[in-house]
């Protein structure tokens, strides 16, 4: 965590993509976790062709809400083209809604088939929030 209050960084993993992130609340560690997983899939946005929409997200606990949120991303990146870079998260409960900006892609990488529950574990530290996915490429 290499004192950045939130980020992440990939991590070496025999098959799949590993992701480590960190925030110092869970809104911040869904955001970075959507940049780091963009990053991953080396998603390039159009310019100037702003796209809005709206995405609820449902857990019992932080990894459940994690990985809700990520997989409404991965289907609108699978089925409208669409990736973003502005997010404004509120979770209140088991429940989360994003407010998301972005634009169509021009370029992916490569894609991401799933969002793992593979090792997955949001945990509390004395800057906040960690967490490692795993995805399923």
């Amino acid at each position: 965590m290499a004192g950045q209050s939130s980020g992440f960084r990939e991590k070496d993993h025999t098959a799949d993509w590993e992701l480590e992130v960190w925030s110092p609340d869970l809104p911040g560690l869904l955001v970075e976790a959507a940049r780091g997983m963009y990053w991953l899939m080396g998603a390039r946005l159009e310019h100037g062709k702003r796209q809005h929409r709206s995405v609820a997200f449902y857990g019992e606990d932080n990894e459940s809400r994690l990985v809700s949120f990520l997989q409404e991303l991965l289907y609108l990146c699978e089925t409208e083209r669409l990736c973003f870079d502005q997010f404004a998260i509120t979770v209140d409960g088991n429940h989360g809604r994003a407010e998301l900006s972005g634009a169509p892609l021009i370029h992916l990488g490569k894609e991401i088939k799933a969002v793992t529950y593979h090792n997955l574990a949001v945990h509390e530290t004395s800057k906040g929030l960690q967490a490692i996915l795993v995805f399923d490429v």
